[in-house]
């Protein structure tokens, strides 16, 4: 039972990856009782850390994810940023609430954390799901992203956005967390994985038009083996009104934490001045 419950993990996030150990940081970042609260947000109990000091910098991590899922960049911007981390709704030490589970009711919550905080404004990286949900963010609560960087998100849950692969991973757990809720089966919460696994092959449902109101500055980013198609990560970056394109070069979607140096480098040199737009046509001398 425990192998098929990891392997429903897998198929949630890709947040585990058995060929790569997880670095070990001194601080225990998502088990933190120096730092970790709750903050009530909509009807639910939301678990988060806050690191440093100077500007707001939220991390928000992937499906099945938490906030340990963002170690790598705690350690990184905590020096530089004031970093507020924490476990979406129904995930790590975050409270499930009522019915389902949409990318815009996780996103309402981030928001209404922020409220709380007193934080209007933030540089924010979304990782999967959290790349969705700083989309969402940045049309939903625009006033409250500064500049973000999204890596691995999509649009929708279709082959148009995402690997047949990875389609064909989260129907089978699908297939599989049925057969076990209709046996009553109450070994795990399994009604929670399905509805995490529903965010997964449902959801999102994000226009072309949505993206294009997006004033905020972003860096979209991939791998060049992405569980996100390319053209589909390089449709993103192309409907953005100001927006910087990144595609690692043998990349795949664990790249924050399989080479977080590279990744928080390229993500600070973004975030490190105001926006610019370079176009090699200038160089030449052609005018608009």
């Amino acid at each position: 039972m425990k192998k098929i419950v990891v392997f429903i993990c897998i198929c949630l996030a890709a947040q585990t990856n058995f060929a790569q150990v997880q670095k070990t940081f001194s601080t225990p970042y998502g088990n933190n009782p120096a730092v970790g609260k709750y903050a009530t947000v909509n009807g639910i109990k939301m678990y988060y850390e806050t690191y440093g000091e100077g500007m707001p910098m939220v991390l928000i991590h992937g499906n099945g994810g938490s906030v340990k899922s963002m170690a790598n960049q705690i350690e990184y911007f905590k020096t530089k940023y004031k970093v507020i981390v924490a476990d979406s709704r129904a995930q790590g030490k975050s409270e499930e609430g009522k019915g389902a589970l949409t990318y815009e009711q996780i996103t309402d919550d981030w928001s209404a954390l922020l409220d709380q905080l007193h934080i209007d404004s933030a540089y924010i990286i979304g990782w999967s799901d959290g790349g969705i949900e700083s989309l969402l963010m940045a049309i939903r609560h625009p006033n409250k992203v500064r500049m973000m960087a999204l890596m691995g998100a999509n649009l929708q849950p279709d082959s148009s956005a995402v690997y047949e692969w990875a389609i064909k991973m989260v129907d089978q757990s699908n297939h599989y967390l049925d057969s076990v809720i209709a046996k009553k089966d109450t070994t795990y919460n399994f009604a929670k994985y399905k509805k995490l696994n529903d965010l997964l092959g449902k959801q999102p449902h994000i226009s072309l038009a949505q993206v294009h109101t997006i004033k905020a500055p972003t860096l979209v980013l991939g791998g060049d083996k992405d569980v996100i198609k390319e053209a589909h990560t390089l449709q993103i970056y192309q409907n953005l009104q100001k927006a910087w394109l990144c595609i690692f070069p043998g990349g795949t979607h664990m790249m924050p934490e399989t080479d977080p140096e590279l990744f928080n480098a390229t993500v600070e040199r973004f975030f490190n001045k105001p926006y610019y737009r370079p176009d090699t046509k200038y160089l030449f001398g052609v005018k608009d």
